[in-house]
């Protein structure tokens, strides 16, 4: 017996080929969109992550603005200066990074 093949109708073809662009269009228009939501959750990371070390800048900046108003703050930040009070005599010290890189190289305290 001999098996008879019939070829199929170019209308039935023609479908199949409109159903493959069809799928293939579908597909090419969820490229763009997913791409931006990539994009987006990975800028929202980033600036999750900006927050965060802002937020302990922030915290620093805090707790050196409660301090700015001591005594012992104006007093530190005066002698970074180079500021003495009336009566002290400034001493000025060369070579002491040098000194501190030779101990530090040394394994000295």
């Amino acid at each position: 017996m001999r098996i008879v093949r019939r070829r199929r109708s170019r209308s039935a073809l023609a479908l199949r080929w409109l159903g493959v662009v069809v799928v293939l269009a579908i597909a090419a228009a969820y490229v763009h969109p997913l791409r931006s939501y990539r994009e987006a959750r990975a800028l929202v990371a980033q600036k999750k992550v900006e927050a965060r070390q802002l937020g302990k800048a922030n915290a620093a900046l805090e707790r050196r603005l409660s301090l700015a108003g001591t005594e012992e703050f104006v007093v530190r930040e005066a002698r970074k200066l180079g500021l003495v009070r009336s009566g002290e005599r400034l001493y000025i010290v060369k070579g002491v990074a040098r000194e501190r890189e030779r101990r530090r190289e040394a394994g000295l305290p």
